[in-house]
């Protein structure tokens, strides 16, 4: 496979990836960061890409082991100062609502985020099932907790979507 391929490929299916960015990571440079990680490790896997499932299905496996890969590899380091440091204010992308969601969202599990992503771009459950590794009867359950638990999220910070 050739770069303008690989190049194709990630200009169809950046959404993906933009998705799951916003999703692990909080700050707009730590998004940056994922994201371009993220197109390196698909680079370094394309030439391998066989064709035996969907090139979202295999983009999604890949990004979202990328991911949770760097959560497993960060140390986190504390410091204190005297006084408190300014808080940012939101990214203006999207709308208050999206930017409720994805708040909500990430207060899910890396598990329940990997599967609600998946679920809200339409992969069907045997689709989930191979990218996730649980079977396949068990997403529709996953799925519908994670619901609920979106919906107690969203009702106990006063939002409404």
């Amino acid at each position: 496979m050739d770069q303008p391929a690989f190049l194709s490929v990630i200009q169809q299916h950046q959404g993906i990836l933009h998705k799951l960015c916003r999703l692990y990571r909080d700050s707009p440079e730590d998004r940056e960061d994922l994201f371009q990680e993220m197109i390196y490790q698909l680079w370094k896997s394309f030439p391998s890409y066989a064709g035996n499932a969907k090139i979202s299905t295999w983009i999604y496996r890949i990004a979202l082991n990328t991911a949770l890969a760097g959560f497993r590899k960060r140390r986190i380091s504390i410091t204190y100062t005297d006084a408190l440091p300014d808080i940012p204010a939101p990214e203006n992308t999207g709308t208050q609502q999206q930017y409720q969601l994805f708040a909500a969202l990430r207060q899910l599990s890396d598990a329940e985020k990997a599967i609600i992503a998946l679920y809200l771009d339409d992969f069907s459950y045997q689709e989930i099932a191979g990218i996730i590794g649980i079977a396949e009867n068990y997403v529709g359950v996953k799925i519908n907790r994670i619901k609920t638990k979106l919906k107690n999220i969203l009702n106990a910070s006063s939002w409404t979507l």
